[in-house]
This record gives C-alpha cells, structure tokens and sequence, in this order.
C-alpha cells in the first residue's frame, strides 16, 4: 500500500535546507488550510522552473536563456571577473556593492572531504574564460571559511599563472560568515577594502 499523499507531502518539503519534520508538517498544513491556491501556484512555478531554469553558460549563475542579464549586458567592466560561490552571494554582492564588472559562479567551494573538486566547480569553463576572454583583474569573493580560503588560493593561482591582476575582498565579512548573511554595510565595505594577493 503506498504511503499517504499527505505524508508524501510532508516528506517532500523536507528536501528544502533547514525543513525537519514538524516545520515541513507546519507548511503543509497552513497550504492544506489556508491557502490552496497559493499552494497550486507554487506547484505550477517549481515544475516550470525546474524545467526552464539552468545555469549560464559563461558566468554558471541561474537563467532561463543561454546567456544571462548580467553577461549580456555590454555596459558591464568586461575586464573584472568577481569569483563566487553561489547565486546567492552573486546577488548580495549586486545588491550591497556598486560593483559594475561581470561574475563567476562556482557553485561550491573545493572540499575533498566531502569529493568537491576542481572539476565540479566549473574551472575547466573558468580558465577557458581567462585564456580566451577579456579579463585582466579576477576578484576572489568566496567565503571566509577554511574551504572558502582555499578555493580563493587555488582559483587565485590558475588567474597569477595567466598573468592576470588578484585580488581578494577584505575581511569585513566574519572568518566563517556566509555571505548570503552578512549585513548589507559590512560586504559593501569588504567589498570597497578588497586587497591584492
């Protein structure tokens, strides 16, 4: 017999970081009774978006074209790349800075314990960007954790091996602060105190 749709539901929600059981339990019951349609229409846009939404093939930040916004835009500084991990910290860069070059993002940080090599986070795309592109300056703007610190060092390497400028931003950000959740002031001002390598 196969197991209730309820608590099908609730165990689907819990793939969402941070979701346990009760808080899952939580959501499904206030769409269950509170809002059905707000829960129909989030249904409708994760399978769209699941469907439509990939990543960049320049910069690896989520689209829905082949190229996004940001590398399509040729107001952009084609000359400055800023390193990221994650779409998030691309965003709150975008946000908080006046940062007017273009972007990479790794989607993760270099982990050998947990398998993330180089490999899994695009740097064969990343230096096939520095062989071939317009960049001079590579902007290191990965977190401040042990493995922020060395994906900054090895991507750092790749770029000064290719003679091109490296910087990293300052440490504002708090050794071992995600960036996703540093205060807007604190990465606006780690971001305008970024230092070479």
């Amino acid at each position: 017999m196969s197991e209730p749709l309820l608590e099908q539901l609730v165990d689907s929600l819990r793939c969402l970081p941070g979701v346990g059981p009760k808080s899952a339990q939580r959501m499904a019951f206030h769409l269950l009774q509170r809002n059905r349609e707000g829960g129909k229409r989030l249904s409708q846009l994760l399978s769209l978006s699941m469907d439509r939404i990939s990543h960049c093939k320049v910069c690896r930040d989520f689209t829905e074209a082949e190229i996004c916004r940001t590398c399509s835009d040729t107001t952009r500084e084609q000359e400055t790349l800023c390193i990221v991990e994650s779409p998030s910290d691309l965003a709150a860069l975008e946000k908080a800075t006046s940062y007017r070059g273009l972007y990479f993002v790794l989607h993760g940080k270099l982990s050998p314990l947990d398998g993330i090599s180089p490999e899994m986070l695009g740097v064969d795309v990343l230096c096939d960007r520095f062989d071939h592109g317009t960049v001079t300056e590579v902007i290191l703007a990965t977190n401040s954790t042990v493995e922020g610190e060395a994906t900054a060092h090895y991507v750092g390497e790749l770029a000064r091996a290719r003679n091109l400028s490296v910087m990293r931003i300052a440490h504002g950000v708090p050794l071992g602060g995600e960036l996703e959740y540093v205060d807007s002031g604190t990465l606006s001002h780690a971001f305008a105190g970024r230092t070479r390598i």
